[in-house]
Parts: C-alpha cells; sequence; structure tokens
C-alpha cells in the first residue's frame, strides 16, 4: 500500500475501540442467550469477527504489525441449517467486489463494445463515463465472463462470496425484485463459498503471475479482439 493510502494513526485506534465495542457486545448477547442457537449471539460474534478484521488490516497497513487472532472462515458462523430437508426451490446470492484499477481501460473497452452494437458509434456520452462504461459491459457480458477476463476490462478482484439458499416453494414472479437482498435467513442457507485475501496463504503468487497477462491497451488498433456477442 503507497504512503499516500495508508490509514492513520487515529483509524486504527478506532478499529481497536471498535474492537473492544464488540467484544463487551458479544459478552453481553452470551450472557443473555436464550439457548443453544439464540441468533442474538450469532450477530454478536459476527460482528465481532468483522471487528477483529477490519482492526487487523488496518494495523497491518499502518504499522506492518499483525494480531494473534484467527478470523473464522464463513462456514464457521453461520447458524445450524434449519431449511426444508427437501426444498423445491433454491437461490443463489453472489456478491463480487471491484476497483476499477484502470480507467482507461474500462472505457476503451465500453467504447469498442458500443463500436460493435452500432454504426453510429452508440451512445458516446455513456461510453464516456465509468458508471456508463460499466453499465454497457455488464450489460453486455455475463458476470461469470467479467469475472474470468476482468484484467480485460480494468477491473481488480476484491472478496467474493456465493450463497444458496433452499426454500419449500418458488417465489411469485417479480416478488422480490424491489429489494432482492433483503430478508435472508441465514438458517435457510444451503451452502457458502467465500474467496478473500484474508483467508488466502498464497495471493503473491497471483501478483507474480499477473506480468504473463496480455492487456488491451490504450491504443484501439492494439486493443484485444472481444467477442461482444453473448
Amino acid at each position: 500500500m503507497s504512503d499516500a493510502a495508508q490509514p492513520t494513526a487515529a483509524e486504527v485506534r478506532a478499529a481497536a475501540e471498535a474492537v473492544k465495542t464488540a467484544l463487551d457486545r458479544h459478552l453481553a448477547a452470551i450472557e443473555r442467550r436464550s439457548g443453544e442457537d439464540d441468533p442474538a449471539v450469532s450477530e454478536a460474534f459476527n460482528q465481532l469477527a468483522a471487528a477483529a478484521e477490519a482492526y487487523d488490516e488496518l494495523l497491518y497497513d499502518r504499522f506492518d504489525e499483525v494480531t494473534p487472532f484467527e478470523i473464522p472462515g464463513a462456514e464457521d458462523t453461520l447458524p445450524p441449517y434449519a431449511g426444508p430437508e427437501e426444498p423445491h426451490a433454491i437461490s443463489v446470492l453472489i456478491r463480487r467486489d471491484y476497483t476499477v484499477a484502470e480507467p482507461h481501460r474500462l472505457l476503451a473497452q465500453a467504447q469498442r463494445v458500443e463500436a460493435a452494437d452500432y454504426d453510429d458509434g452508440g451512445d458516446d456520452e455513456a461510453a464516456g463515463s465509468v458508471p456508463g462504461a460499466l453499465g454497457i459491459l455488464f450489460g453486455e457480458f455475463e458476470p461469470d465472463e467479467i469475472a474470468s477476463r476482468h484484467k480485460e476490462f480494468g477491473l481488480e478482484e476484491g472478496d467474493s462470496t456465493l450463497w444458496v439458499t433452499a426454500t419449500e416453494e418458488p417465489p411469485e414472479a417479480g416478488e422480490w425484485l424491489a429489494a432482492p437482498f433483503e430478508h435472508i435467513d441465514p438458517q435457510a442457507v444451503v451452502c457458502r463459498f467465500d474467496v478473500s485475501a484474508v483467508f488466502d496463504d498464497d495471493a503473491t503468487s497471483d501478483d507474480e503471475d499477473d506480468d504473463e497477462l496480455d492487456f488491451v491497451e490504450d491504443d484501439e488498433e492494439e486493443l484485444e479482439p472481444l467477442d461482444a456477442d453473448k
């Protein structure tokens, strides 16, 4: 991390205070627990894990030091499955985080897609802004293709998670579109898979492979061909 992007000592101190607060809340939830699978204890546990993880990252970024705490994996933080034994429907919830590492590359690829789709070059204004370019590319390519080719689009991968939840019956058409990620019952999660540098002991190996990738150049004539068809 560059000096300009380093957290301040005050931010590290605030993260440490957040861990202390989360510890108190976790202990209080345990003292008031109503049963073996009290959701308040699970919530407090997850909040403590998140606070400890945030503190550990800031401490390392600022002072190049680590804590002796081991952040448990997501599979250890979910409550026991209590969904239907034979579900008739499932929902797949996916979140992938990216950093727009190279905006010029993102814009160039969006402009190429627009040029391929429209004889007049399409909406230059949309393709000329980062939000517009993101809308064009995610509208043109499947999310899995974006994930596998993110470097070509000037994106850098962050954390990702995939949840599979089970239900007795599928929802009515359009029922959840207004709020697609709300009201998820953790006890209905059949399985969950996370990818994060927090759990990756071989994170540096990815950086070593970066030099072997062929990147898209600024000059449109040198851009790698994109298959714009889904």
